[in-house]
């Protein structure tokens, strides 16, 4: 796994922690598995998806009650990404703040990192 001893992999915010612990309970789910997929305009997205189970290969990130389970594949690239949860009048929603992109689509769905 890429980490640095003391640190996860990724930061979540009392918001982004208050969202996930509240649709963890309502689906009785055992964490949000998040991870990284060939697609959109900028060649890569992001996924997530509540699930039963914690793979265990999934590196485990809990905080407040969270619980954000980081997909193999994608753990190099989320690597130092802070997840948010932003509410708008227009739009409410998840968000990450990945310091790992190079580049990204108008619409902020589809990312690039370096050599890819």
């Amino acid at each position: 796994m890429f980490s640095i001893p003391g640190k996860p992999p990724v930061s979540i915010t009392p918001a982004a922690a208050a969202q996930i612990t509240r649709l963890m309970a309502e689906g009785d789910k055992q964490g949000l598995r998040i991870g990284i997929k060939k697609g959109g305009c900028a060649g890569m997205e992001y996924t997530m998806e509540y699930v039963d189970t914690v793979d265990p290969n999934d590196e485990v990130v809990e905080q407040d009650g969270a619980r954000v389970l980081i997909a193999p594949m994608a753990q190099m690239f989320l690597f130092g990404t802070e997840i948010d949860y932003k509410t708008s009048l227009l739009e409410s929603g998840f968000a990450f703040n990945n310091p790992n992109v190079t580049e990204a689509c108008g619409c902020g769905e589809s990312i690039k990192f370096e050599g890819m």
